[in-house]
Formats: structure tokens, C-alpha cells, sequence
């Protein structure tokens, strides 16, 4: 029967920095049942660490479920949010060779994969170069990180928000290229410097999310200001380098996905990232069914939390 509600939270009963190289330590967690269906959830940002609530959405009699910190953030160490950590090591490769080293560690031979926002787009990188690992996949919030995205949330979308755009172009108005002109700022020796650049950042990050009402609007700038920190020289980091995706490559690739089947769960008053990206993932993965939540935005409603928990509910039937 599937769940109506979210599960009550649990903690973890076992966790572990996993040394990944680099100087690198991954922070992970497991919680549920140790023998049941493995699955790992990929948090978001990129850099956001991660938190309990996913974990309600699992029913922890059924599942083994996995948390991480991708590199630099979190509980992983080092962070992110110290100038001297080096970022040339912070890749959308690093963080899948991470992934597979997790999956070996713990002794996982396949598990279903669980992400939202920037998650979607670890999640398909892992699974179109390890398809044989995964079992299925859900999505929520989904992107890809493409240029194109990333053009809109941080250009485009000022024509929807144009007082507040101002204000977060007017902290790099030497350069057209805004996110990596928060990148550079990032790096500044000065930690005042830093500290203002992020919270601009978030500034605008809670603009794009100020009408989900019935979501988590505010919740960028609320971060301790560690996390916040590291969130942002994080996403500025991989935002400018396209995440070292070639443009378009997951949709090109998603027929590596074949015979995975996968849930998208979007909503329709997502204008930080437009259903289109979900759209065009549905048409390219035939797998994967595409449920459009048309009271929610970027970070969901009540109506999103029933359908995720349906979503999950799917792989803990007989046959998956």
C-alpha cells in the first residue's frame, strides 16, 4: 500500500568519512532497514550537503538508504567554504568516481537512484556511465545543467524579476559572464569580499523561489554561514564550467538509460527551472513517466510530497 504520508524521521545506524583521494573525505550515512532495497539519495546545489527530510520519503522497512556530501560540502572534508581547499578536484567526475566508490565500500551491487535539482543531474551522469548499477531512477526538479539553464536562472529569469536582478548584476558589472564573475569573487583573498559575493548569491537564489508558497521560499540565505559559503563557491564552480558537461549530452545519451525505469516529478510553477528540460527528458527516456505538479514550484508542495512518495513507492513493489 503505498504511503499517504510522509514516514516518521529516523537517524542513520551507521556513517563514515570514505576517503575518496585527493585529500578528499566523503561524509556518508545509511538508515532504514541494513538488508533492505539500497537507495541513494543525491542532494542538490550543487553543495547543499545533505539533510533527514529525503529520508522520510523512503519506507524504511523496505529500504537501505544511502546519504553523501559531495565533495566540499557537508560533512565531507575538506570544505568548500575554506579559500585554500583546491576546487580542481571538485568535478562532476570526481563526484561519480565518489559515487562508485561508495557503492564498493558499503557493498552495494545495484540501488535505485533519488534526485533533486542539481541532483537530476549527477544522478544521469552516474547512471548513463554505470547503467548497469542502477535499478531506477526519481527525479524531482529536473535539470541537466546545461549552458542554457544556466543562462536562464541567472540572465534570462531577470526579465520575470528585474529590480532583483539588478541588484545581483550590479555586484559584477565589469562582466557579462555573471557567474563566473561570483566565481572569481569567491576566490578573493579578502573574506569580506566572499562572504558579501555569496550572500548576493543567495539573495537571488531566494528571488527565483520567493512565490513557492506552498514550498520553502527563503531557505538559501537561511543557511549558517558556512554552508553558505561553501554552497556558493560550489555552485559557481561548477555553473561555469558547465558542470564539464558537453551541451546537451545527458538528453543526447539518455538511450543509454534503456530498460531503467525512471519517475520525473516537476512543477509547473518552477520558473528557476522550466518544465522543458523534464519535458524533453520524458520524450528522450521512454521509461521514465513524467508527473507535472501544477501547485508547486522549485521546492515542492503537498501535492509534490504525495506524488514523490508514490514515486519511491513504485520500486518497493515485487519485481523491482
Amino acid at each position: 500500500m503505498t504511503a499517504t504520508a510522509p514516514f516518521p524521521p529516523i537517524d542513520p545506524y551507521a556513517d563514515g568519512l570514505l576517503e575518496v583521494g585527493d585529500g578528499n573525505h566523503v561524509y556518508w550515512c545509511a538508515s532504514g532497514n541494513p538488508d533492505g532495497r539500497a537507495a541513494l539519495v543525491v542532494h542538490g546545489g550543487p553543495g547543499s550537503g545533505s539533510s533527514p527530510g529525503p529520508r522520510k520519503t523512503f519506507d524504511p522497512g523496505i529500504f537501505r538508504i544511502v546519504q553523501f556530501d559531495q565533495r566540499g560540502c557537508g560533512r565531507s572534508t575538506p570544505s568548500a567554504a575554506d579559500p585554500a581547499t583546491d576546487m580542481s578536484v571538485n568535478t562532476t567526475e570526481h563526484l561519480i568516481a565518489d559515487m562508485e566508490r561508495l557503492r564498493e565500500h558499503l557493498g552495494i551491487e545495484r540501488w535505485l537512484l533519488f534526485g533533486g535539482s542539481w541532483g537530476c543531474t549527477l544522478v544521469l551522469a552516474y547512471a548513463e556511465r554505470h547503467p548497469e548499477r542502477v535499478t531506477g531512477i526519481v527525479l524531482v526538479g529536473v535539470t541537466t545543467t546545461s549552458r542554457r539553464e544556466t543562462e536562464w536562472l541567472y540572465r534570462g529569469l531577470g526579465r520575470l524579476l528585474p529590480a532583483e536582478w539588478e541588484r545581483f548584476r550590479a555586484v559584477v558589472p565589469e562582466t557579462d559572464d555573471l557567474v563566473d564573475g561570483y566565481r572569481l569573487l569567491l576566490e578573493h583573498p579578502d573574506p569580506e569580499v566572499r562572504r558579501d559575493a555569496a550572500v548576493e548569491w543567495c539573495r537571488w537564489e531566494d528571488a527565483a523561489i520567493a512565490h513557492e508558497s506552498l514550498g520553502s521560499p527563503g531557505q538559501y540565505s537561511a543557511k549558517a554561514e558556512t554552508a553558505l559559503l561553501a554552497f556558493v563557491r560550489i555552485c559557481t564552480h561548477y555553473f561555469a564550467h558547465a558542470a564539464w558537461l558537453e551541451e546537451g549530452a545527458l538528453l543526447r545519451d539518455a538511450h543509454r538509460l534503456a530498460g531503467i525505469p525512471g519517475e520525473l516529478i516537476h512543477g509547473r510553477l518552477d520558473i528557476s527551472t522550466p518544465l522543458e528540460t523534464a519535458w524533453d527528458l520524458a520524450k528522450a527516456w521512454p521509461e521514465a513517466r513524467l508527473r507535472i505538479i501544477d501547485d508547486s514550484g522549485h521546492t515542492g508542495s503537498p501535492a509534490m510530497g504525495a506524488a514523490l512518495l508514490r514515486a519511491v513507492a513504485r520500486f518497493a513493489e515485487p519485481g523491482y
